[in-house]
């Protein structure tokens, strides 16, 4: 049998407000437990919620983005359920008529293709507090810090037939979201996290199996695992007879698998109802153009200008435009530097790995983007060779400044005097005769591979600093004369 799994995505991305969207409580994370939680979060009697407007400004922003209808009349419901840490009894959200209607999100897959996801809607909600499993011997702690938290709850159409294209459609969220300066998109802080609607079916059936939910995943990594697993899991189960539960369950990273947490609740449950202290917001049409006109350059606006303006593959520019920060170092880079591809190179290369190792973001690194064209700049006008340049980088990621400064403190610059070049060249000639003869009796298909002997011993003797080109040009001259 073949199966189709099919996946939709609940996303909550937390909103870059400085308070909370219903409160003037701050929502700066990493402060002392319930130290940020106020009376009006907690729904204290005589207390009302006023709406934030810049959570609204935000919302709006993200459906532009998205090309989504805008919902000029979007209502706030309660939506009633008891949890430990929802001391209200309720969650104010929007179910009927949400800030941002249906869109459209173009996602861009590994085999090159690009594929439209379907957007059903995206709401304002406040997000809840937080339950403490940890240092509490046995007993759980409660921590209300996020507790009115602005979220908005980005719903897909499912849409998506594998986890991997899960994965590039979240990461397209993110990257739209950082772009607009509407969220840190810190996965790690909660800051966005979403939740997999998985079912699996048999290929070329039209209706949907019954789906599963894998609740809170804060990684993209744990969202391919935890879906691949839960479709894993559901197949066996399918083909060893029995039939798959609708309900919620959590993803375990350390097991690899996904467990039963409660069976699936439906609206009916939650008994929705308007807000009664919240009236519904009306947005007009020169509030909404307002925020279409001052919208950023979005990444696939700046990917296409990136292959016009600077000559590059749509590949190096996807790579450069995923994150802003990103895209932003490497136009200042190649702007400053005037050379886009050896920018472009720089940046997705020797950049890239050295973030990795160090688990730095851009933000702490201490490799400007001044510095790093004032490099280019010095591979270009010959001072270094390509070879010392890596040098003069690994200097300047450990704090040692500006590379004209190491360049000259280290004494790396590249030695063009043919002169000393041609000493060199004739004293590893006379060195390695063996060698000499045998590229002399060699096939011309094989010699030039065969040259890389005498480069590599040039450039050794001239501790990497012999200028490459002059190296090449003088050694075919001697070899030929030989």
């Amino acid at each position: 049998m073949e199966w189709e799994t099919v996946i939709g995505l609940e996303i909550h991305v937390q909103l870059s407000t400085q308070s909370k969207i219903f409160s003037g409580a701050s929502t700066a994370f990493g402060a002392a437990p319930n130290s940020q939680a106020c009376a009006i979060d907690l729904a204290m009697p005589g207390t009302l919620p006023v709406a934030n407007e810049q959570a609204f400004r935000y919302a709006v922003m993200f459906g532009l983005a998205m090309n989504a209808e805008i919902g000029k009349r979007s209502v706030f419901e309660r939506k009633n359920y008891f949890y430990p840490d929802l001391p209200k009894g309720y969650q104010t959200t929007q179910l009927e008529e949400p800030i941002v209607g249906p869109g459209v999100i173009d996602i861009e897959l590994e085999n090159g293709e690009t594929k439209s996801i379907r957007l059903h809607h995206a709401h304002l909600e406040e997000d809840a507090g937080k339950s403490l499993h940890e240092d509490y011997q046995g007993m759980s702690g409660i921590d209300l810090n996020r507790a009115g938290t602005p979220l908005i709850e980005i719903v897909s159409e499912p849409d998506m037939r594998s986890a991997e294209e899960a994965v590039a459609y979240l990461k397209k969220i993110h990257s739209i979201i950082t772009y607009l300066g509407i969220s840190d998109g810190e996965m790690s802080q909660g800051s966005m996290r979403c939740d997999a609607n998985v079912s699996v079916r048999l290929k070329g059936e039209e209706e949907y199996g019954t789906r599963c939910e894998i609740k809170n995943i804060n990684s993209f990594k744990f969202v391919e695992k935890a879906i691949n697993v839960e479709v894993e899991r559901q197949i066996d189960l399918i083909e060893d007879g029995g039939k798959v539960v609708q309900e919620t369950r959590l993803y375990d990273a350390d097991k690899n698998e996904t467990r039963s947490m409660r069976s699936k609740e439906v609206a009916n449950d939650y008994r929705y109802f308007p807000c009664p202290d919240l009236l519904p917001v009306i947005l007009d049409d020169d509030y909404i153009a307002e925020i279409k006109n001052n919208l950023p350059e979005l990444p696939d606006a700046k990917r296409d200008r990136f292959v016009s303006d600077y000559n590059l593959s749509s590949y190096d520019a996807t790579v450069l435009t995923a994150e802003r920060a990103t895209a932003d170092y490497f136009e200042s880079v190649a702007k400053t530097s005037g050379e886009p591809k050896l920018a472009a190179n720089w940046v997705m290369v020797d950049l890239a790995a050295y973030l990795n190792k160090s688990e730095q973001k851009l933000a702490d690194c201490p490799v400007s983007a001044e510095h790093l064209a004032q490099l280019i700049s010095r591979i270009k006008d010959g001072t270094i060779s390509g070879k010392i340049a890596k040098q003069v980088f690994e200097a300047m990621t450990s704090g040692e400044g500006e590379p004209d400064s190491i360049i000259e403190k280290r004494g790396l610059k590249q030695v063009s005097d043919t002169g000393a070049i041609e000493k060199m060249v004739d004293e590893v000639i006379a060195n390695n005769q063996a060698q000499v003869d045998n590229y002399k009796n060699a096939d011309e298909k094989k010699r030039p591979k065969m040259l890389g002997f005498f480069v590599g011993q040039i450039m050794k003797a001239s501790k990497g600093q012999a200028n490459p080109q002059a190296v090449n040009e003088i050694l075919l001259k001697k070899l030929d004369e030989q």
